[in-house]
């Protein structure tokens, strides 16, 4: 058991299964936050009661994109010390720019990988900026 938080928004059933695997069953983190869309995305992310360590952000999303999640997030004092991590199938070269330039803080591409989600989200608790396309 941790004290990490961790927050995802996927509305993708297999994604929401694999990220609830990795974090509780492998990892043994037990604050653990998936909701399956971006529908009142702030008031969600205020009622958890804690302030995530990381918030993994599918990017095309409803009704609020990736990009716009990311954006009310960076516009909080509250959340600016919370690694945001973009999951994303749109890996190639320009999308990965796409991702830098709105603030992301690393991308990890879908499908997630089980075995090396552990190493990643190390780097990414550590603070590193992890762009992980496989």
């Amino acid at each position: 058991m941790s004290d990490k938080v961790f927050l995802y928004f996927e509305d993708d059933a297999l994604s929401r299964d694999v990220m609830q695997t990795c974090l509780t069953r492998g990892l043994r983190y037990d604050k653990v936050w998936i909701f399956e869309d971006s529908a009142d995305f702030e008031n969600r992310l205020s009622a958890i009661g804690a302030k995530p360590d990381v918030i993994f952000l599918d990017i095309h999303i409803e009704p609020l994109d990736g990009f716009a999640m990311l954006k009310l997030i960076r516009q909080s004092e509250k959340y600016q010390s919370t690694k945001v991590v973009a999951l994303t199938a749109s890996v190639m070269n320009e999308e990965v720019k796409t991702l830098r330039e709105a603030g992301f803080d690393g991308v990890i591409a879908k499908p997630l990988d089980y075995d090396s989600f552990p190493r990643v989200l190390n780097r990414i608790l550590a603070g590193e900026q992890v762009w992980h396309i496989k």
